[in-house]
């Protein structure tokens, strides 16, 4: 009884300070900061292409962060990636944990206890008969399957049901049953409100509010975060660029008319004809001295676009 209770999913805490990560091309996404506390929902939102997956995949130690850091259960990122994956569990996403569509709904509840059972299960566990291995394994996947909503008589087939002939929020619940086998602290979901409609996206927040309440973190990727949930935004580099120039627009207009005026009175009248266009000039040192986005003083190099970095970011993880 103590070694079951032990083993009960509990949240993992998820903090993030300054985290930020950049692919060959540009930053997928940077500067993300929030808290969220054990056994909460929170909701990664955005428009396609700003970093959410990224961002998903980066909090549960599937990819490398490049700056400032996080932790997750207490463990640091990216320093402790391989133990942070140990505690967390992926539902779909694109790329990286996909459903097989030639797979039926049982082969894939059956392949993921069998690779749990081998990969995570301890050595007394392993030594126990194959009739109790079979029945514990059972255990699980009946456990899996009632937490994550999916009624398998309400199936076409029932368990031989194919992933292809799958409604998408059955497919959705399967893949949630599938990490959830592995009694993860942090269940992590990509793309939760794609293709659904109004009634299957109420379902599916109400599925993943429940298994927050019952103790698991909860993260989903999604393009609208829904009532109740932690919100975090993910912005596009053309919202973040423009972002940043209205900043530096408003940051400090005198101290950069200074700077103009100072570069004015050093450069030779001969190569900057200021002798009579002096406002112009002014003008256009000012221009001048402001940074662009991605820039710092002395780099003349910018940062591509984050759907660009996302890409590039995401395709060096290969398959978790």
């Amino acid at each position: 009884m103590g070694t079951e209770t032990e083993e009960r999913p509990h949240g993992a805490a998820v903090v993030a300070d300054g985290f930020g990560l950049k692919g060959p091309r540009g930053w997928a996404f940077r500067q993300v900061s929030f808290r969220a506390e054990p056994g909460a929902l929170v909701a990664i939102e955005g428009p396609s292409g700003s970093g959410r997956t990224c961002l998903l995949l980066a909090l549960t130690g599937r990819m490398k962060a490049k700056e400032g850091h996080a932790e997750v259960g207490g463990l640091p990122l990216p320093r402790k990636m391989a133990a942070v994956r140990r505690i967390t569990a992926l539902g779909q996403v694109p790329g990286v944990s996909e459903l097989d569509p030639a797979f039926t709904v049982a082969e894939h509840l059956r392949e993921r206890a069998l690779l749990q059972r081998r990969f995570d299960g301890s050595v007394r566990a392993l030594l126990r008969r194959p009739a109790e291995r079979a029945a514990s394994a059972r255990a699980r996947i009946d456990e899996a399957v009632a937490a994550a909503g999916l009624d398998l008589d309400a199936l076409p087939k029932g368990e031989r049901t194919s992933v292809r002939d799958l409604e998408r929020l059955e497919a959705l619940r399967l893949s949630i049953a599938l990490a959830l086998i592995g009694r993860p602290r942090l269940l992590a979901v990509d793309d939760t409100d794609l293709k659904l409609s109004d009634a299957d996206r109420a379902e599916a927040w109400a599925l993943l509010r429940s298994l927050a309440a019952s103790g698991t973190t909860v993260l989903a990727v999604c393009s609208e975060a829904p009532e109740g949930a932690l919100r975090i935004t993910t912005r596009s580099a053309e919202t973040t660029a423009k972002a940043a120039d209205e900043a530096a627009e408003d940051a400090a207009p005198a101290e950069r008319t200074e700077t103009a005026k100072t570069r004015l009175a050093k450069a030779p009248a001969a190569k900057t004809g200021a002798a009579k266009t002096g406002a112009p000039q002014a003008e256009a040192a000012a221009q001048d001295t402001t940074p662009a986005v991605g820039e710092t003083a002395g780099d003349d190099t910018t940062d591509a676009t984050t759907e660009e970095g996302a890409a590039d970011a995401l395709a060096e993880t290969g398959r978790a």
